[in-house]
């Protein structure tokens, strides 16, 4: 199984990035995925949960309205597009799910 987000960089506060997640080794069309991150010197934290039709996302509080979570099963690639970042939405963020874990994370930084 392979997990490899990209997207991640430096942005100012109430800028936009999209991240991209892609998969391998796994049936990608039939899993529903999540986006995590961790910020220094804390745990990590679940951010949104996508199941494998896209039929139903769901989102923590802390990013409801600003980011959206999408997929494309074709291209066996998971997105979250994160809009009006604030400094506290620094972290590294990782795609994953319990069952197959979470893969290599992409760094984001919030600061003017």
């Amino acid at each position: 199984v392979q997990l490899q987000a990209s997207g991640g960089g430096l942005v100012q506060p109430g800028g936009s990035l999209r991240l991209s997640c892609v998969a391998s080794g796994f049936t990608f069309s039939t899993s529903s995925l999540s986006w995590f991150r961790q910020a220094p010197g804390k745990g990590p934290e679940w951010v949104s949960r996508i199941t494998s039709d896209s039929t139903s996302t769901t989102y923590a509080d802390s990013v409801k309205g600003r980011f959206t979570i999408s997929r494309d099963n074709a291209k066996n690639t998971l997105y979250l597009q994160m809009n009006s970042l604030k400094p506290e939405d620094a972290a590294v963020y990782y795609c994953g799910n319990l069952a197959i874990g979470r893969g290599q994370g992409t760094e984001v930084t919030v600061s003017s």
